[in-house]
């Protein structure tokens, strides 16, 4: 499919009054200088906002609601915003040292309780924090571009595309030759719905993403051109049909490694070509599930196309290692991890991958029957553990013997711990969390909701040291390889896999998708196009 918007293009230098932003104004006095342009062009007003939830639809717990996105804070705008996280902090840092362009942040919703352990939004959430958004952009107009920061897997009860509707809705209020840009995290479901309404699609190339605050910095300058006049978008997408398991998403080994590469080869050969990719999130049942490629190019729709079927060619040639694989179950596991600690290849790394909600318990039997000791468990989603330990007024040292975990189909059962209560109090951003020391040395950590812990040295609560402990079993495919791998912290690394098809692991097929045919995506089946 390829989509091409006209009327994109705008008239360099347009007039626009207002000031510049504490942001701007400071980078431009870093500078030492005003518009790059010349004193005589205004600045360039560009509007800025944030709506991102990688949504679960198949994790229990009922839809998300408005509450659900307030209870960590309300939404935020001015220079919270502008400081709220890498995407729009790269955005903000070259819309400063462009010198030329005034932020006009609109107040978004910062995240859910629960991230992506939640499911659907409901409509009425999706059009509470939307229209709140649009009508203070209705107040500040006029505007000369905007630029959201999404996130690609929302997922909304009767919206099937959700952030297409953000752009189409933006699009509507600021008309047809305002540009629009956007950046997402690369688990995006996305397809050429998006561009239809929107001029850019700038997507993380890395997972773990390191890249965040990268694709900030671009969306800022390909927006400042479109807006000066200087690039008129023209762009392509494609959905090579494949659909992965995200734990098969690493962009530290090939094929994700190479797919990406190819799309910065593509971006180095060629002058102002953008290409993004997208490898999908396929916990989310909504019809734009699986890979996507989205290229922009400047005015020229047959490099646009050319790129984006030499993509689509590519991620169909490597689909069979990009989309299949196979990790160890938790007795495997618990063997693999006794030989590493034997050996002295410690501290050991283990990746719970599966476990969208948290609550797994399979690892911990695992490793207990086995006799390993020195874990540090992190974490366990329990949240009638921390309410029983809260009505009994707990305090560290109070001995401990509850059952923890073990609430969803995918959990397992409820495993006691019997041991002494180390921690209780606030952490990982939440009211309460506690840690228990049990066994051989062994911590457990117990949260509200799903946790995904990046680096052990966010164990450190109350006399809890990391280097304590030989073996971290953490809630993560792909992200824990940050903190624990890539720094070379830990030599042996595992994933290991849920001892069944549950939500997260990589039997999509046993998942009850509705708005999806598995057997239109490789693997489970081959696109009508390639047939």
């Amino acid at each position: 499919m390829t989509t091409e918007r006209e009327g994109s293009k705008r008239t360099p230098g347009s007039p626009r009054g207002g000031a510049l932003s504490a942001t701007a104004a400071l980078a431009a006095t870093l500078l030492g200088c005003g518009s790059p342009s010349g004193d005589d062009v205004a600045p360039l007003r560009f509007a800025v906002a944030s709506y991102q939830h990688e949504t679960c639809t198949f994790c229990p717990g009922g839809d998300t609601e408005v509450d659900d996105w307030l209870r960590y804070s309300e939404p935020v705008s001015g220079d919270a915003l502008l400081g709220a996280g890498d995407y729009i902090g790269g955005f903000v840092q070259r819309a400063g040292e462009l010198g030329d362009i005034e932020l006009v942040p609109l107040t978004s919703p910062l995240g859910v309780f629960g991230g992506s352990s939640r499911s659907w939004n409901t409509r009425e959430t999706f059009e509470h924090f939307l229209d709140a958004m649009l009508a203070e952009l209705e107040a500040q107009l006029p505007v000369d571009g905007v630029f959201l920061a999404l996130h690609g897997a929302m997922a909304v009860r009767d919206v099937p595309r959700p952030e297409a509707e953000i752009a189409r809705r933006f699009r509507e209020i600021v008309g047809p030759d305002v540009p629009i840009a956007a950046t997402f995290d690369l688990h995006g479901n996305e397809d050429g719905e998006f561009l239809e309404h929107a001029d850019f699609s700038f997507v993380t190339k890395r997972f773990p993403h390191y890249d965040s605050y990268i694709q900030g910095e671009r969306a800022a300058r390909a927006l400042r051109l479109a807006a000066r006049g200087e690039y008129e978008p023209t762009t392509a997408t494609r959905k090579p049909g494949v659909i992965t398991a995200t734990v098969l998403q690493w962009t530290g080994q090939s094929p994700a490694m190479d797919i990406m590469e190819r799309a910065r080869r593509w971006e180095a050969r060629e002058h102002d070509a953008y290409v993004s990719v997208f490898f999908g999130y396929p916990w989310s049942d909504v019809p734009d599930v699986g890979a996507t490629i989205q290229v922009m190019t400047n005015g020229d729709q047959a490099l646009a196309d050319r790129i984006a079927d030499d993509m689509d060619d590519f991620m169909w040639r490597v689909r069979e290692d990009f989309a299949l694989g196979s990790f160890p179950g938790p007795t495997e596991a618990a063997r693999t991890v006794a030989g590493a600690i034997s050996r002295g290849e410690t501290p050991v790394a283990v990746g719970d991958y599966s476990d969208r909600p948290g609550d797994a318990t399979h690892i911990l039997s695992a490793f207990e029957a086995a006799g390993i000791g020195r874990v540090l468990y992190g974490t366990i989603t329990s949240p009638a553990t921390l309410d029983a330990l809260a009505a009994a007024n707990a305090r560290p040292g109070d001995p401990f013997d509850q059952e923890i975990g073990g609430f969803t189909p995918s959990g397992g059962s409820p495993h006691r711990v019997t041991g002494t209560l180390e921690y209780f109090g606030e952490g990982f951003g939440y009211d309460r969390i506690a840690a228990v020391s049990f066994g051989d040395g062994n911590v457990v950590f117990l949260t509200p909701a799903y946790e995904q812990v990046l680096y052990p040295d966010a164990f450190r609560f109350g006399t809890i040291d990391p280097a304590d402990y030989e073996v971290f079993v953490v809630k993560s495919r792909i992200h824990f390889r940050r903190g624990f791998d890539e720094t070379g912290y830990a030599p042996t690394v595992l994933v290991v896999e849920a001892p069944g098809p549950f939500v997260g692991t990589v039997f999509l097929d046993a998942l009850p998708y509705e708005h999806v045919d598995l057997s239109g995506l490789y693997p489970f089946g081959v696109p009508e196009n390639r047939r």
